[in-house]
């Protein structure tokens, strides 16, 4: 498939179905060309995002299980068990499955999954093996949580028993992250959160007054997108801005051999720099907004989700760098009310230290 080759008329056909809510009634999947020309575009970005959440896991230092069984529940065309298994390395020997309720993506995603890993094990899951006990390493979800019927939920449920991790995708609207947060607080009890959250307590997003919030980040399409002619041409005629790949994700692990210390609570960068014993490690929801002189940051700590500003004069480097933002907004810091004070990036960069005495910006 290239850019050439790509029916337009079928790519409108699919996205009038995902806008009129047509994909929540059953397959929609009526030709090979139809998965081919969704995987060759829409695929490709959720692939994007996928990018995104895989490359946050390697930063944070997160494997999945030895020889994992991958599956890809819900696959459609297969991009994000591809993606993952991509991730782990066809070097530690992962089984790819594949399941979903149209079997024309089914021939289409264990095609494409075999001719990407031709000595590696990709098939469909039976339905013995859906219905079965056998521990799940890796369970990959990936945009189905506004095509879910309550047939399927109750089968998501229970395939959410049997998995020892989780990799979890889904769109960064308000609807959509909301219910997949909805989803971590009914799974607590049994996983560790590994991203995106800095904490292992209640979502802070659940708390009273905070109902117009959600949990979303965004990818970087890769470099040239918005300069190619293809692209440029898809994004026009679907109405999509290239340079946005709102998203939001979850990562959860169930094996007993981790440490109970919830991720977060060890920095990188912390043999080398702690701003002060009282800070904490919080998380950028969405994206800063900046004025003159200071940036507003929406972000989840372990108290809770609040609304904070950091000013140009306190910490130079990291105002600028968020002017750039890029890859997972994690840092140290400390606050007093809802001023930062002191700001580490998490992943490994000497501190700064804001001034104690700066005054904020009149509202």
């Amino acid at each position: 498939m290239d850019w050439a080759s790509l029916d337009w008329e079928v790519l409108d056909n699919l996205r009038e179905k995902f806008l009129s809510g047509y994909a929540a009634e059953g397959p929609y999947w009526h030709t090979i060309t139809d998965l081919e020309c969704y995987d060759f575009t829409f695929g490709e970005r959720i692939g994007w995002k996928w990018d995104a959440v895989l490359s946050e896991l390697k930063l944070h230092g997160w494997t999945p299980p030895r020889a994992a069984t991958v599956l890809d529940w819900g696959c459609g065309s297969g991009v994000a068990g591809r993606r993952v298994v991509d991730f782990i390395g066809p070097a530690d020997n992962p089984r790819l499955l594949l399941h979903d309720h149209s079997n024309l993506a089914l021939d289409f995603a264990e095609h494409r999954g075999r001719a990407a890993y031709p000595h590696l094990l990709v098939d469909r899951a039976s339905t013995r093996f859906l219905r079965g006990t056998e521990p799940i390493d890796v369970l990959v979800i990936s945009h189905v949580l506004n095509e879910l019927n309550e047939i399927a939920r109750a089968e998501l449920a229970e395939l959410l028993t049997r998995a020892q991790t989780v990799l979890w995708v889904e769109p960064g609207t308000h609807e959509v992250s909301r219910l997949l947060g909805t989803w971590r607080e009914k799974l607590k009890p049994r996983f560790r959160a590994i991203a995106p959250c800095p904490h292992q307590g209640a979502c802070g997003i659940f708390a009273a007054g905070n109902e117009r919030h959600w949990c979303h980040f965004f990818a970087t399409p890769p470099h040239g997108v918005q300069a190619d002619s293809g692209w440029v041409r898809f994004g026009q005629r679907a109405g999509i801005d290239l340079r946005s790949l709102p998203y939001s994700f979850l990562v959860l692990d169930a094996r007993a051999a981790l440490s109970t210390t919830p991720p977060l609570e060890q920095s990188p960068a912390e043999q080398s720099a702690r701003p002060t014993e009282a800070s904490q490690v919080a998380r950028l929801l969405g994206e800063p907004r900046h004025y003159k002189g200071y940036v507003k940051m929406f972000a989840c700590a372990p108290d809770g989700v609040a609304d904070l500003m950091l000013q140009k004069r306190e910490a130079p480097q990291i105002f600028k760098a968020l002017k750039r933002a890029d890859g997972p907004l994690i840092y140290r810091w400390t606050r007093q009310a809802d001023r930062v004070v002191a700001v580490t990036p998490y992943f490994g960069q000497p501190p700064t230290t804001a001034s104690t005495d700066a005054v904020p910006p009149a509202a």
